[in-house]
């Protein structure tokens, strides 16, 4: 029988060697390499600053809380994407392995919110409730909960190739559109706070979230690939049609989100900006996955391959920076 990266687990589950994929066994030991915890990061100078009367102005104390606001509950939806349902399905050993790893990746996250809304002493009820509470919080939410629905039935398998498009449709919701679009427009501008020397604390740990993130978004595309690859069929021009009006939609939604986040522009930044980088990166997410780019657009902050960049990681203790461990390159884009 030929092993596939799907139902893996009707054929020696537990049979981590030989490897077959080597990609995902790569994922993981540079997941290892990467680990941090937030606690290693000091909040202090935050905490003044946060604390000081013209310290920070209200648009931007708004741009920190909506972004706390989407990360602290949509990292709860990304962990039980992966415990409940991509685990189920993706039985191959070395796969397993990495999304365990990533699971842990997405508790640390959770982690941190407690830890900036603890440090910051924001009311965990407004934060933890914007998920129902900010319509444009809510609608990403709920379009990603939408297009996961399937993997998220107890009762679904992937036995047919109708089952497989909607294993892979899910997916692409969850790992080209969430973690490949919704994140990183936060992650613009939560790190144009660090480029401006402010709030950095947070800012670090955005930059470790982001490094994290972006392998499991490498992670999230070459399963997808692997899965059309040993399943060409799937692959038809109405499915792929589909995948990219859900890409378009995410982009427009995440659209509406800087907007009610950047009402009057942060630090150079304004929503037009990041529409422009969304627009850019949902091209770069379809060419991932062998799709064609719809957009054209040009990245709007060449300064943020330089902020991304993290081949160096700090040694919080003696606040020194050195070599850190990897595996591979990857383009924090």
């Amino acid at each position: 029988m030929v092993k596939k990266i799907l139902n893996y687990s009707e054929t020696e589950t537990n049979k981590i060697l030989p490897i077959r994929y080597q990609w995902a066994r790569d994922y993981f030991l540079m997941g290892v390499a990467n680990n941090w915890v937030p606690e290693e990061i000091p909040m202090q100078e935050d905490i003044e600053l946060w604390k000081k009367q013209d310290g920070l102005s209200e648009d931007e104390r708004r741009v920190i809380i909506w972004n706390l606001g989407f990360f602290s509950t949509a990292e709860s939806l990304t962990a039980n994407n992966i415990v409940l349902s991509i685990y189920r399905h993706v039985g191959n050993p070395e796969c397993r392995q990495y999304l365990l790893r990533q699971a842990y990746e997405e508790a640390i996250h959770t982690e941190t919110f407690i830890y900036c809304c603890d440090s910051l002493n924001l009311d965990p009820d407004y934060i933890y409730n914007m998920y129902i509470n900010i319509p444009s919080i809510r609608e990403k939410d709920e379009f990603v909960v939408e297009i996961t629905k399937s993997i998220m039935d107890p009762g679904f398998t992937v036995k047919t190739l109708t089952d497989i498009q909607k294993f892979v449709n899910d997916l692409v919701g969850y790992y080209v559109i969430m973690e490949g679009i919704f994140f990183y427009a936060g992650f613009a501008m939560m790190l144009n706070f660090l480029r401006h020397n402010k709030m950095v604390g947070i800012g670090e740990m955005f930059q470790y979230i982001l490094r994290d993130e972006t392998i499991h978004l490498a992670f999230g595309s070459d399963l997808i690939n692997t899965i059309v690859a040993e399943n060409p069929e799937i692959w038809t021009s109405d499915f792929t049609h589909s995948i990219i009006e859900k890409v378009k939609r995410g982009v427009e939604l995440e659209h509406n989100y800087a907007k009610d986040s950047l009402p009057h522009g942060v630090l150079g930044l304004n929503e037009g900006m990041i529409r422009e980088y969304l627009e850019y990166i949902a091209d770069r997410r379809l060419e991932r996955i062998n799709l064609p780019r719809i957009y054209n657009s040009r990245n709007p902050f060449p300064w943020l391959s330089e902020i991304m960049d993290l081949r160096k990681e700090k040694n919080f203790f003696e606040r020194r920076v050195t070599e850190y461990r990897t595996r591979g390159q990857l383009k924090w884009e």
